[in-house]
């Protein structure tokens, strides 16, 4: 299969400046209306989550948004419910966070690599559709996005970071593994899908080999499930299907290990 063409830098800083622009609409409505905004960005090690959240930040006021990218739990959150460090950074009112990971580091990477125990795994599994729920009812706008990259992209990523000095931070052991453990995380995250993509809280894929269109189309379609006021619609409604979807919705008619991959 031909790969797709990517977009053009000039195309990409036209739109970015367009969409940011509504972003800074959607922060001056969430500060007026008392919104709580929640913003989950997951997906494989290099598949351009950072890059994204940085161009939402990027002319966002940040006393009112900010991003949460928690180092490993410590011992005493070990100890803890499994979400009680992640609740404490969720918004108040008038406010946006963005979760560079979020409580979704025990369905991918603690399971791949065994750094938890599978009735810890299950347990999660259970809890976190529940957990959503309450926090969509009590008023919070969650979104979850899951970024999609390739096995063959992904490595060309992880070699560029291993061959640049200021990008060597990133590159760690779990990423190396990534690609050994390539076929584990696609069953985890088929499996994930299946146990949390929920109508109050569903999952939205972005495919993300070309990171500009997926830096866009993730904003497009942010921007397009908020009812902010002065919305350039024509911004908004523009999605690229084949980049920007959610899985199907769980049948539970057959094990999550069988179900279809999402790549």
């Amino acid at each position: 299969m031909a790969k797709q063409k990517c977009i053009s830098l000039s195309y990409y800083q036209q739109q970015k400046k367009l969409l940011q622009i509504e972003l800074l609409k959607v922060q001056l409505w969430a500060r007026a209306t008392g919104q709580r905004i929640v913003v989950l960005f997951e997906g494989r090690d290099a598949s351009g989550k950072g890059g994204t959240i940085k161009r939402f930040m990027e002319h966002l006021n940040p006393r009112g948004a900010r991003v949460v990218a928690l180092e490993k739990p410590s011992d005493t959150e070990q100890s803890q419910w499994y979400f009680q460090r992640y609740l404490q950074h969720l918004p108040g009112a008038g406010e946006i966070v963005l979760f560079d990971r979020s409580w979704y580091n025990r369905a991918g990477v603690e399971k791949v690599m065994g750094f938890t125990s599978d009735e810890k795994y299950q347990l999660f599994l259970q809890q976190a559709p529940e957990l959503e729920r309450l926090l969509v009812n009590d008023g919070i706008r969650l979104f979850k996005y899951w970024f999609e990259v390739s096995r063959k992209e992904q490595f060309s990523r992880f070699e560029a970071r291993r061959k640049n000095p200021l990008k060597h931070w990133k590159l760690s052991p779990i990423d190396i593994a990534a690609q050994e453990k390539w076929d584990e995380y696609s069953k985890a995250r088929d499996n994930m899908f299946q146990l949390t993509h929920t109508p109050h809280s569903p999952w939205i894929i972005i495919k993300s080999d070309d990171k500009r269109a997926a830096r866009i189309n993730c904003m497009r379609h942010f921007l397009h499930d908020l009812p902010y006021p002065e919305k350039d619609k024509k911004l908004s409604v523009t999605l690229d299907g084949k980049l920007v979807y959610a899985p199907p919705y769980p049948t539970f008619s057959r094990r999550a290990d069988d179900q279809e991959s999402v790549s």
